[in-house]
């Protein structure tokens, strides 16, 4: 059975972290995302279309029926759900490095909770220390679909 409830991974080196390659790392809280969220969101990115701010409009007009949160701030959650779901002790420092694959299969409508699913899914050693790519998928609380499955490139150095 698929676990549900949120927990962290915690590491020593970095050499245990790369003996979870294919398995989840931790599964985050549940967050709600608000207008309040989204409007800084848009305010931030200057991205003010409809679909993220107007209430009125969205309940008439939209699929959805009330405004949703941006795919970039879904994706930008992604960063606090990385950091949330494991930790790896001797590593001082971990850079994005990319992202290879991003969709959206659903929205995230506002004043609904999502949450992020991190999983390891490739581990390379590099004379920094190590490169390596996380699954992350964005669950909203009672969808059926993910609002975001992505896979995230990060570079991870290690105290010599």
């Amino acid at each position: 059975m698929e676990q549900q409830s949120a927990y962290k991974t915690t590491f020593n080196s970095t050499e245990e972290l790369g003996r979870y390659i294919g398995k989840e790392l931790g599964i985050t809280p549940w967050l709600t995302i608000d207008q309040k969220r989204i409007t800084a969101f848009a305010n931030v990115t200057e991205d003010h279309q409809w679909i993220h701010l107007d209430e009125e409009k969205c309940a008439k007009e939209s699929p959805f029926k009330s405004t949703i949160a941006h795919g970039f701030l879904t994706v930008s959650l992604c960063a606090k759900f990385m950091f949330e779901a494991y930790e790896v002790k001797d590593s001082p420092m971990v850079l994005n490095y990319g992202i290879d694959r991003v969709r959206f299969p659903s929205a995230i409508s506002v004043d609904s909770k999502c949450r992020g699913r991190v999983s390891l899914k490739e581990f390379n050693i590099t004379p920094q220390g190590v490169k390596y790519k996380l699954k992350v998928v964005v669950e909203v609380e009672g969808a059926e679909k993910p609002a975001c499955i992505a896979e995230f490139l990060a570079l991870m150095f290690v105290d010599s």
